[in-house]
């Protein structure tokens, strides 16, 4: 019985010592006190304690490493595109694009074997790594519109450029489509209700962007009550379309008749 617990006690110790697994680190140090030298072919001189003080000059577990370059195998959304070649933090690298496999290391074998063919130079289908960031970001936001309560108005880019400003985001008033039936006011009926407007991004990425219209007037006796964080109520449509959609992409999914 006894040889038995003895057994398993050191089988135990043998897992245990299998699961350690060895930390890289190297520490660089200097003495704080010299130890005197000695002659030529005698013996050297005994050190005392103060010899054995050290003073620490790097720890390179916590140095700053540097850049990593690699290789592109395909467009990688903020990063590049098939090809490029970055230099980005190693941690970055290490877990967001060597472990997914989409990069490689820099090397001129890489380089000439991930570079793009003519036919995908001439086929452009991002227009930058951070339009598509931008897309997402417009996607994602519901826009209020401030019109005024008192006087007649109708919709025109130039006022969701000018919502958009207010938001923080520049945008030009050529980038921006419309939808196709006329948008006009004072109406309260319209009041807190979505349509959907079209914005070009660098003349190839369309996002299509969430409005809501209120009503504002310069006489506080007049003013609507404040509706806090009314991106998150409900809202009905505004404009016929079931999906606030513009003209144009109206037409591309309505099929032909034949």
């Amino acid at each position: 019985m006894l040889k038995n617990i003895c057994v398993t006690q050191i089988n135990l110790l043998k897992s245990v010592s299998n699961m350690q697994q060895q930390v890289r680190t190297t520490f660089v140090l200097k003495r704080k006190y010299e130890p005197l030298l000695h002659k030529t072919n005698e013996k050297p001189r005994k050190m005392r304690a103060k010899h054995f003080i050290y003073e620490l000059v790097e720890d390179t577990s916590v140095k700053k490493q540097p850049n990593l370059e690699v290789v592109l195998k395909q467009f990688v959304q903020g990063v590049g595109d098939k090809g490029d070649v970055v230099s980005l933090r190693p941690n970055f690298v290490y877990n967001k694009l060597l472990l997914p496999g989409l990069a490689a290391y820099k090397t001129p074998e890489n380089i000439a074997k991930y570079a793009k063919t003519e036919a995908e130079k001439n086929t452009l289908e991002h227009s930058s790594p951070y339009a598509q960031r931008t897309v997402n970001v417009l996607e994602s936001i519901t826009l209020a519109v401030i019109m005024n309560k008192d006087e007649r108005w109708v919709l025109e880019p130039w006022h969701i450029r000018a919502s958009l400003r207010k938001a923080g985001i520049y945008c030009n008033e050529e980038c921006i489509s419309m939808p196709s039936q006329r948008i006009e006011g004072p109406d309260l009926k319209k009041e807190n209700k979505e349509f959907y407007c079209t914005i070009t991004v660098n003349n190839l990425e369309k996002a299509r962007l969430k409005c809501r219209i209120h009503h504002w007037s310069t006489d506080p006796s007049e003013r609507l009550p404040y509706v806090l964080e009314h991106w998150k109520m409900p809202a009905e449509p505004l404009l016929g379309l079931e999906d606030g959609a513009t003209a144009n992409e109206t037409a591309e999914l309505t099929p032909k008749s034949t």
